[in-house]
This record gives structure tokens, C-alpha cells and sequence, in this order.
């Protein structure tokens, strides 16, 4: 199974607050894929272990489209934030974020990832 780092919203994915998440990479991930969520996946030092968050999540959809569409619609850039996990940010200072810890533009193609718990917590 693959591993995502989820080090941005580590307490998000815990609380399965979360449903979405935009990645620059990814491009060939398919519905139906099972991921385990981690803290961090890479540049780990020596001696540290993978810490995972919780347990898989299963992809629902993928596709490719520019990072900045959240600003096309002030409701679907709304329920993207949300869905990322960050209900109190706006989607133009989401895009800002996103931006600045990724190198990227605004007009970058990334790839949007929905995915659901396997197992909720009650």
C-alpha cells in the first residue's frame, strides 16, 4: 500500500475532517486505490519510523485542473476549503498556502484527490 504525507494536516486527516486534498504529483492515482495516511513520508532522519494516521483512506475520484478554479466560484472554492479541512480560511488565502508550501502558481494543473475513511471513528 502506498503511503501519503499528510504533514500540513496531520490533525485533520485524525479527525477525518478532511476529504480532499490537492497534490502536485499523483497523476496516475485511480478510484478505488488504498492509501495509508502518514505524518511523513520522506526526508525522515535516521532512526525515525513512518508514523501513520489512522488507517487507509480510499480514493474516490481524481482529475487534474488548475489550483486557482477554487476562485472561479466563491461556493466551490468555499466547500473545497472545507473539504481540505480548513472551514475558518478563505479559498483565495487557501490558494496562497497551498502556493507558498509547494513552489507553484496559481494557474498550476494539480491533481484533486478525494478520498473517504475505511474505517470511521465514532
Amino acid at each position: 500500500m502506498r503511503l501519503m504525507s499528510f504533514a500540513l494536516t496531520t490533525e485533520q486527516v485524525r479527525r477525518q475532517e478532511k476529504t480532499v486534498t490537492r497534490r502536485l504529483g499523483w497523476k496516475n492515482l485511480k478510484p478505488g486505490t488504498l492509501i495509508q495516511p502518514v505524518v511523513k513520508g520522506q526526508g525522515l532522519k535516521r532512526g525515525e519510523k513512518v508514523q501513520r494516521i489512522g488507517g487507509p483512506i480510499r480514493v474516490v475520484s481524481v482529475r487534474r485542473e488548475r489550483l486557482g478554479a477554487m476562485s472561479m466560484s466563491g461556493s466551490y472554492g468555499m466547500s473545497e476549503v472545507r473539504a481540505e479541512g480548513f472551514p475558518h480560511m478563505t479559498y483565495l488565502a487557501f490558494i496562497d498556502m497551498f502556493c507558498k508550501h509547494n513552489g507553484c502558481k496559481p494557474s498550476t494543473t494539480i491533481t484533486r484527490i478525494e478520498f473517504e475513511y475505511v474505517e470511521r471513528i465514532s
